[in-house]
C-alpha cells in the first residue's frame, strides 16, 4: 500500500475542513447551529451533494448532529472516542491483529498515564477516583457496576495525565477490548483482586508518587493479561472484528 500514490483529497473532505476551521474561527461551542444549508451554498460555493457529504462525514465523526426538520440543520458537538475506536478496530481487523494486541498496549501506555497522573491529577479526579474504588467495592456481587466502575477508573487516570492524547487512547482500547462484550468472565474472587489493585494504584496517586503509581498499574495490568491468557487464551487470540459495540 505504501508505494501507491495517495489519492488527491475528495472536494468534500477539503470542505469539512473549513467547514472546522469555521467552527473554530466563529468560536462556536457545543450546541451551536451551524447555518442553514442554503447559506452554506452561497458561502462555500458548491453543489449540494458535496456539501451533504462533508456534513454527513463530520457528523461520522461526532463534530457534528444532523437534526431534522423545520428549524434543524447542523450542530456543534463535542468529539468523543468512538471514531477513534471504529477506525482502530477496522486496521487491527485487516492487519488480523488478536485482542491480545489491545491487552499488551495497555501494558505500555497505562504505567506511563499513572505515573504523570500522579503529577497532575486534580484534587477532584482525586475524589472521583476514590468514588469509584469505593463503588466498586460495595458492589462486588454485580458484575454490571464492577464492569463500569472498572472502566471509569481507567479512564480518570488516562485523562488526569493531563495528555489528551491518553485519555482518547484508553476509551478508544477500553471500547474495544470490553470484557463482558468478548466473553472474559471476572467472579467475585477475582473482581475482589481488581478493587485491591485499583485502591492500590488511588493510594499511590494520592501520595503524589508517579514511580509507586507507575508500578502499581503496570502490575494491575499484567496480572489482568495473566488470568486472561489463563482462563480464556482462546479470546486474546481471536481476531478483532468491527461489531456493533465498537
Amino acid at each position: 500500500m505504501s508505494s501507491v500514490a495517495r489519492r488527491p483529497q475528495k472536494t468534500a473532505m477539503l470542505l469539512a475542513q473549513r467547514i472546522v476551521g469555521d467552527i473554530n474561527r466563529r468560536g462556536n461551542n457545543v450546541g451551536d447551529r451551524l447555518p442553514p444549508e442554503r447559506a452554506m451554498l452561497e458561502e462555500y460555493e458548491v453543489g449540494r451533494g458535496t456539501l451533504r457529504e462533508s456534513l454527513r462525514f463530520l457528523e461520522l465523526q461526532g463534530v457534528i448532529q444532523l437534526k431534522p426538520g423545520p428549524g434543524g440543520g447542523p450542530v456543534v458537538q463535542q468529539p468523543d472516542a468512538t471514531s477513534l475506536a471504529t477506525a482502530l478496530t477496522l486496521l487491527l481487523q485487516f492487519a488480523e491483529a488478536p485482542f491480545r494486541t489491545i491487552a499488551e498496549a495497555r501494558g505500555g501506555l497505562e504505567p506511563m498515564m499513572a505515573q504523570l497522573a500522579a503529577e497532575r491529577m486534580s484534587d477532584a479526579e482525586l475524589a472521583d477516583l476514590k468514588l469509584s474504588v469505593d463503588t466498586m467495592k460495595e458492589n462486588l456481587a454485580d458484575q454490571r457496576v464492577f464492569l463500569e466502575e472498572n472502566k471509569r477508573f481507567h479512564d480518570v487516570i488516562a485523562h488526569g495525565s493531563g495528555n489528551a492524547m491518553f485519555g482518547y487512547l484508553v476509551d478508544a482500547l477500553l471500547g474495544i477490548l470490553d470484557g463482558s462484550a468478548i466473553g472474559i468472565d471476572y467472579p467475585e474472587v477475582r473482581r475482589r483482586a481488581v478493587h485491591r489493585a485499583h485502591l492500590n494504584i488511588y493510594e499511590a496517586l494520592a501520595e503524589r508518587d508517579p514511580a509507586r503509581s507507575a508500578g502499581a498499574m503496570a502490575d494491575h495490568v499484567q496480572q489482568y493479561l495473566k488470568y486472561a491468557e489463563k482462563k480464556f487464551p482462546d479470546i486474546l487470540a481471536a481476531p478483532i472484528v468491527w461489531t456493533n459495540g465498537h
